[in-house]
């Protein structure tokens, strides 16, 4: 303030009129400096007389908290001002303030400010202080405004810092950051503590070089892959995600996952590239545990296989004898009666064991996945008409009456295999016959399900199944229950058959009533288009062969070398060829007498057993196919070696026909009549 009584005195001269221009003149500025002060909106201005003990309070932005002209005087008392401030602030700005009164300079403060309905806002206050000759702090004038978006948007950036650190630490991940400007990698302690360092260790102290340290552990195969991956993605913008071995503190390899991604500045040169490093060493050895169990499990899949081939030929071998003399036996015309029932029964045994040992090894190539189905339009009416033809012997025998309805389905299509889906169809008709009573029924019927599925139900008038045995209809080996122990079956029919419907994109199931029978069902995808019943059940089925006559379409004598090791087999061979005197048969029992037997005669047609003693037919198969003398002879392997991936060997590597034993000797002739005769002998 202006001291008039001084004014006075050292201005007698100045007149009143000068004085009064003076004071409007203050006035004025005063005037102007509180429209400016009220006119700057967000801003408080604070001026705190020391001696007086006084803060003057002007601007908006008291208003803005609620304040009004009443307030602003209550607030002009430095203690009442404090009671507005946060509490936990409160001590800060009575130590700053004190400090100041000591000495220190003091620019600026942030405290919690009370609004006046309730809450707080963060506001900041810039001051200047001033002092009189004796450094005593006679003004704390400053600047007060809000900063609670400010602090907002800190906490929020605090926030998502210690959220990723969070998720960083949970991770378990370092992370790792390298600068085009600096040229150097800055690497998190995580990066060290994945190798057992802690930070006291020497290798993060003492001026060391980190990146030298950390590059000097990882494994020397992997630092020119990690080099190339850096470059690629620096120079070719290639995604980089790497693993490498590193050495951990206690000597052992540990693997890590490297992944980053470069930024690049409006130039496109690289400016800095950020990263993560995850420890992949448990990952790695799960994988390599689940590695070597694969290959346990394919080492136990083709020792099964092995075993199974194996037990395939010895079961096969002796079964060759048994089904090839009772086929001749049943050719013979000089038996009587009993004789000939007797050979029925040794052939229906022969035929019911092979059925066995073809039910297992279906079953096994199912289960290993190594049946491949070929899918196609199939005709279900069709296919269970020609079932049924097959079964028609067994249905007259025990009296049972079949009723099939198409519902007008008989031209619907389905999706599958049709060779797999006929053998579905009369594996369950071939149960509804054998579990069913005497003079019993059996109906099956074809409906079009909502679902753009067709369903196929074949209902018998068996004894059922009792409830306690229905879980385990599907699991391999279980037969119905010991009223059905007569009945002859392997207890896989239904295993091959579910997996089978399965693997064509069906569905299977039964309902089964004790005492009343059963009905069992399968649910096929129904195909895009309808076709014909005629184009749509393709190649010949079951029994279709034995409507040939059992004679040689040809007139002139043919020659035939059979090389096989097996007296028993050779016998049954010469037994069937003596049949027909156009057939002249020789026979070799060693591989190397049979090429010598096979040049010095050049035969019609040369039968070769797989499985001989120093050389196997497939070596012989090799000898005789390279040799001019052989050239145009046809080679037939004869083998007990029965699984399909002997025959689609023996066909890849170069046998005309791949017959299997049991010898059929229906087969057996007509093969030799579609390898021996003439193109016009051939002809109907």
């Amino acid at each position: 303030m202006i001291k008039f009584g001084k004014l006075f005195k050292a201005r007698d001269r100045r007149s009143i009129a000068e004085l009064e221009q003076i004071t409007e003149a203050l006035g004025t500025a005063r005037e102007r400096y509180r429209r400016i002060f009220k006119g700057v909106h967000g801003f408080g201005f604070m001026d705190w007389d020391i001696a007086n003990r006084h803060v003057s309070w002007s601007g908006s932005f008291w208003s803005y908290l609620g304040y009004n002209e009443g307030d602003m005087a209550h607030l002009s008392n430095p203690a009442v001002s404090l009671e507005y401030i946060h509490e936990d602030e409160r001590k800060e700005i009575e130590r700053a303030v004190k400090a100041a009164f000591r000495g220190d300079d003091i620019r600026e403060m942030t405290f919690r400010l009370r609004k006046k309905r309730g809450g707080f806002i963060w506001a900041e206050c810039r001051l200047e202080i001033e002092r009189n000759k004796k450094g005593w702090v006679t003004f704390i004038s400053g600047v007060v405004f809000d900063i609670t978006e400010l602090k907002k948007s800190e906490e929020a950036l605090h926030e998502s810092e210690r959220r990723h650190a969070r998720i960083i630490q949970s991770s378990n991940d370092a992370i790792w950051e390298w600068t085009a400007q600096r040229g150097e990698f800055l690497y998190s302690d995580r990066c060290w503590q994945q190798l057992g360092y802690l930070d006291k260790d020497g290798k993060l102290v003492y001026g060391q070089d980190r990146i030298k340290a950390y590059r000097d552990l990882i494994h020397d195969d992997d630092q020119e892959m990690i080099d190339r991956a850096l470059l690629g993605h620096i120079n070719d913008k290639k995604p980089y995600d790497i693993e490498f071995r590193i050495r951990a503190k206690d000597g052992s390899w540990r693997w890590i996952r490297s992944r980053g991604q470069m930024a690049y500045d409006e130039y496109d040169k690289p400016l800095r590239m950020s990263g993560t490093n995850m420890d992949v060493t448990q990952l790695k050895k799960a994988e390599e545990g689940v590695i070597k169990a694969k290959e346990e499990a394919e080492r136990a899949n083709r020792a099964k296989s092995e075993f199974l081939s194996s037990m395939s030929h010895e079961l096969r071998t002796p079964l060759n004898a048994i089904l090839a003399y009772s086929q001749l036996l049943e050719m013979d015309k000089n038996i009587g009666e009993v004789q000939r029932e007797n050979n029925r029964e040794i052939k229906r045994a022969g035929l019911h064991l092979k059925q066995l040992v073809g039910d297992v090894l279906d079953l096994a190539k199912i289960e290993a996945g190594n049946i491949q189905l070929q899918l196609e339009e199939c005709n279900l009416f069709s296919l269970t008409q020609e079932c049924l033809l097959l079964l028609r012997s067994q249905v007259q025998k025990k009296h049972i009456k079949v009723r099939l309805q198409s519902n007008n389905n008989q031209n619907a299509s389905v999706l599958g295999s049709v060779t797999h889906l006929r053998q579905v169809i009369l594996n369950l008709l071939s149960n509804a016959v054998k579990y069913n009573r005497e003079a019993g029924a059996i109906d099956i019927q074809l409906h079009k399900t909502t679902d753009l599925k067709i369903l196929l139900e074949i209902s018998d008038t068996g004894m059922g199944i009792s409830n306690n045995l229905q879980d385990k209809i599907f699991q391999p080996f279980s037969r119905l229950s010991t009223e059905y122990k007569n009945i002859e079956g392997s207890g896989v029919g239904l295993v091959i058959t579910q997996k089978l419907v399965q693997q064509m994109g069906g569905e299977i199931g039964f309902r089964s009533v004790e005492s009343e029978g059963s009905t069992f069902w399968i649910r096929m995808p129904l195909a895009t288009t309808q076709s014909s019943s005629q184009n749509l059940t393709k190649g010949a089925y079951p029994g279709q062969q034995h409507e040939q006559r059992l004679a040689l379409n040809f007139s002139e004598e043919k020659n035939i070398l059979y090389i096989e090791d097996n007296l028993s087999n050779q016998k049954v061979m010469q037994q069937i060829v003596a049949r027909f005197p156009l057939l002249n048969l020789h026979m070799e029992r060693e591989g190397i007498r049979g090429v010598y037997a096979a040049r010095a005669m050049k035969p019609d047609l040369i039968l070769l057993d797989i499985s001989l003693p120093g050389m196997d037919g497939y070596e012989i198969l090799e000898i005789m196919k390279a040799s001019r003398d052989m050239e145009g002879v046809p080679i037939v392997a004869l083998s007990a070696n029965a699984m399909a991936e002997d025959i689609a060997r023996g066909k890849r590597l170069g046998f005309t026909d791949y017959l299997t034993k049991p010898i059929d000797v229906l087969e057996l002739i007509t093969m030799l009549n579609v390898q021996l005769a003439t193109p016009q002998e051939a002809l109907p």
